[in-house]
């Protein structure tokens, strides 16, 4: 069985559990497993601008130089989380002045100089899995008009992330064609839900989550699936005392549900 070293991050331990369980779960049935990697540390939860800020980015550095020395790719889950460690990984591969300063702070044995290969989940699926045998694996196609939502992280900066085509992306599309769904288009799949707004500026975070649900509502959307606790969160949130509500959950708690192995 084909193993990866695995950040889960903060968010998944409280509340995105089902993010984290339903990934685990569906990775056994689809033939690798996820191996967490011991004594993780939160990742900031938001990338560094600032070059001179080596603290923030040393928790990225500790997990990666781990997957390093299992000599395993290094699979994340939260949007947040993958966007975090996969450019900390760019910058100790390509910024002599921060891999310097993270490998002296942390005095690795061997110097960390972004050796790792940083794969979302979804990639997992995609590239190493096969949509076209995750297809043959579904014992309950889903039969739904489902809307992916990307949200900003997946896929910006696209030069750094290099996940899909940030204007016109698919792999999510392809994920509910594999599960039997019917995937829905809309023009605000691949925006801001405005969620890291949400405590500053309410009104407008709420704005944005609106402007995403009424778009994939008019385009017929059933349900809204993401891989981002934080817009999880912000699209429910702004829903809640609407009569309504277009359903948003985990694309893994829906790839459990077709696997036949949801709770």
């Amino acid at each position: 069985m084909q193993t990866y070293s695995y950040f889960p991050g903060c968010t998944l331990k409280n509340k995105a559990k089902k993010l984290d369980e339903y990934a685990r779960a569906s990775a056994k049935v689809l033939g690798f497993e996820l191996k967490e990697i011991p004594d993780w540390q939160c990742c900031g939860g938001v990338y560094p601008l600032a070059k001179d800020k080596i603290a923030t980015r040393l928790s990225s550095v500790r997990a990666l130089n781990y997957a390093k020395e299992q000599g395993e790719d290094l699979v994340t889950l939260c949007s947040a989380c993958h966007n975090v460690i996969k450019q900390v990984n760019l910058d100790m591969a390509s910024d002599e002045n921060i891999a310097t300063k993270a490998n002296n702070y942390l005095g690795l044995e061997n110097a960390y100089s972004g050796e790792v290969n940083v794969i979302h989940y979804l990639e997992v699926l995609r590239d190493k899995i096969g949509f076209d045998a995750i297809k043959e694996k579904v014992v309950k196609p889903l039969n739904k008009k489902i809307g992916a939502f990307y949200g900003c992280l997946l896929l910006r900066p696209s030069k750094s992330m290099q996940f899909d085509n940030a204007e016109n992306p698919k792999i999510m599309e392809d994920f509910i064609k594999a599960l039997g769904g019917t995937p829905v288009i809309y023009a605000q799949r691949n925006e801001c839900c405005g969620g890291y707004l949400t405590l500053e500026d309410k009104e407008f975070s709420s704005k944005r989550a609106n402007s995403v649900i009424d778009n994939a509502k008019a385009c017929g959307a059933e349900l809204l699936i993401t891989a981002c606790p934080l817009c999880e969160y912000n699209i429910k949130k702004v829903q809640e005392y609407s009569t309504e509500k277009l359903p948003i959950t985990y694309f893994t708690e829906l790839l459990a549900e077709a696997l036949g192995i949801k709770e």
